[in-house]
């Protein structure tokens, strides 16, 4: 057995889980609701608030399958009750950004303005201050969805290591490059 997939899930107040005849995994909460296919090598158990997965063989191929349905689920289980939010920074002299409705507009340093279309899914909020850079906030109940458009909205402008100027996640460090000098020799 997989050491993630033997860990139980704790469903919060307020979270239902239903497994329909053809092993599709609905969970329900104050936020929304999320389904995901199971393999029909694992069987899910539910008891009381404690849900539970098993392996019906000992394969390795089971097992890893074991260990990736039971973060799926408690994936789900903490999008539907609390949510994930995702904070992308926005370095740089006149980088801007605005949202209206789904759609996202950036400027950032090319001849022309960006327009990325959000999800519905997904929410954004622009945060500006005036002493600190811009910075845009994501909220979704999918885990996977926020990271894929989080990802995409850094490829836009990539971070450099020599000036820094670009899009980077709040937490993430970008490891600083000095330039090649230009000095001869004497």
């Amino acid at each position: 057995m997989s050491r993630v997939g033997k860990k139980p899930i704790i469903l919060p107040d307020g979270v239902s889980v239903n497994v329909s005849d053809d092993g599709v995994v609905s969970i329900q909460g104050p936020l929304g609701k999320l389904s995901q296919s199971l393999d029909p090598a694992i069987s899910l158990k539910l008891d009381g608030k404690v849900v539970g997965l098993e392996s019906q063989t000992d394969q390795s191929k089971h097992k890893s399958l074991h260990g990736l349905y039971r973060s799926l689920i408690n994936n789900m289980v903490i999008g539907v009750s609390v949510g994930y939010v995702k904070d992308l920074d926005l370095f740089g002299v006149g980088y801007k950004a605005s949202v209206q409705g789904s759609l996202l507009e950036l400027s950032l340093g090319y001849s022309h303005g960006i327009a990325f279309i959000l999800p519905s899914e997904v929410t954004a909020v622009i945060e500006m201050s005036k002493d600190k850079n811009p910075m845009i906030r994501l909220k979704c109940i999918d885990k996977q969805l926020i990271g894929q458009v989080a990802a995409k909205i850094k490829s836009l402008r990539c971070s450099n290591p020599y000036t820094g100027q670009g899009i980077k996640g709040a937490n993430e460090v970008i490891r600083r490059k000095v330039r090649k000098s230009t000095g001869g020799k004497k």
